[in-house]
C-alpha cells in the first residue's frame, strides 16, 4: 500500500504538485477568459453566478493553493499537495460508492497521451467490482471547433476510456487520441446511449469537458484539473462537479501510476 507520506513525496518529486510546469501567466489568462464566459475555458459549464477574475483567483487559491495575489503575474504556478491528497481521498470515496452499488460508469479524457493509463486502471478495478464500464457511440463523429477551425473527430475507447481521434489516425489500442477541452464528446456519448436505449452513467470520471459537460447535465462527475482549468473548480463550488483534484495534468504518463494505486487502495478496490 502506498502511504499518504509516500504519495506526497511523489507529487512533489514528479511536479504533480508544488511548483508545477503551468505558467502563472497561462492560469491568469484562463481566469480572464472564464470571467468573460469564453466557451473555450467554460468546458461546457454554465455558471450560475458571475465570476470575476478576483473571485476566480480567490477560489483557485482555496481549491488549489495558488497565490491569491493579483500582483503575482509570472513564474510557475503552485499547487498545495495537501489539497491534492484531500481531493484524491474524496475522489476515492466516490469510486468506492459507485463500486458498492455497482453503478454504470463512464470514463473519458481529453489528455489521452498523459492520463489514459490512470483512468484505465480505475476502469479495470470498477469492472472487476461489478460495475458496467460504458462504451456507447463507438466511432461516432463529433465536430469540434479548434484554433484551426471546425475539425471532425471520431469517438473511440481504449481499455474502457473514451477519447477522440482524428479520422484516419488510429492505431488499435493506442493512446494517440487528440487533446481536447470540448464537452461535445461526452454529449455525443450520452446521446448515443439514449438512442441505443442503453444504460446512462451514474458517474463520469475524467477531465476537461468530460467532467464539466456531464456535471452540467446533472450527472455525478469527478476528475482532475490543472491550475488553468478553473471550470472544474467552479463546477465543484456550484455543486455540479462532485470532486475536482488539483494537479498538473501534463506530466509523463507513468508519473500517474502511484495515484492509481493510492486511489484504489483508499477505495478498497485494489486487486
Amino acid at each position: 500500500m502506498l502511504s499518504t507520506g509516500a504519495l506526497r513525496a511523489h507529487l512533489l518529486a514528479a511536479r504533480l504538485a508544488g511548483p508545477v510546469a503551468t505558467p502563472r501567466e497561462t492560469s491568469l489568462r484562463s481566469y480572464r477568459l472564464f470571467a468573460a464566459r469564453d466557451p473555450r475555458v467554460l468546458l461546457g459549464l454554465a455558471p450560475d453566478r458571475a465570476w470575476g477574475e478576483r473571485d476566480l483567483l480567490r477560489l483557485m487559491a482555496d481549491k488549489c493553493g495558488v497565490s491569491d495575489d493579483p500582483g503575482h503575474v509570472s513564474g510557475p504556478d503552485v499547487i498545495d499537495p495537501e489539497r491534492t491528497l484531500a481531493a484524491l481521498d474524496a475522489f476515492a470515496e466516490r469510486l468506492a460508492g459507485a463500486a458498492e452499488r455497482r453503478a454504470p460508469v463512464l470514463f473519458g479524457t481529453g489528455h489521452p497521451h498523459r492520463l489514459l493509463g490512470f483512468y484505465a486502471g480505475l476502469a479495470d478495478a470498477l469492472s472487476a467490482a461489478g460495475c458496467t464500464v460504458l462504451t456507447p457511440a463507438q466511432g461516432r463523429c463529433v465536430d469540434i471547433t479548434t484554433r484551426f477551425g471546425v475539425r471532425t473527430y471520431n469517438l473511440d475507447y481504449v481499455r474502457g476510456v473514451a477519447l477522440v481521434r482524428e479520422p484516419g489516425v488510429r492505431v488499435p489500442g493506442s493512446a494517440t487520441g487528440a487533446h481536447t477541452h470540448s464537452p461535445l464528446p461526452v454529449r455525443a456519448v450520452l446521446e448515443g446511449a439514449v438512442e441505443a436505449r442503453g444504460a446512462l452513467p451514474e458517474l463520469v470520471v475524467g477531465d476537461h469537458g468530460w467532467v464539466c459537460g456531464a456535471g452540467q447535465l446533472g450527472i455525478e462527475a469527478i476528475g482532475l484539473a490543472d491550475t488553468d482549468d478553473p471550470a472544474l473548480f467552479v463546477g465543484e463550488a456550484e455543486g455540479r462537479v462532485s470532486v475536482a483534484v488539483p494537479l498538473d495534468d501534463g506530466v509523463r504518463s507513468d508519473y500517474y501510476r502511484p495515484l492509481t494505486r493510492y486511489v484504489l487502495n483508499r477505495a478498497c478496490l485494489s486487486q
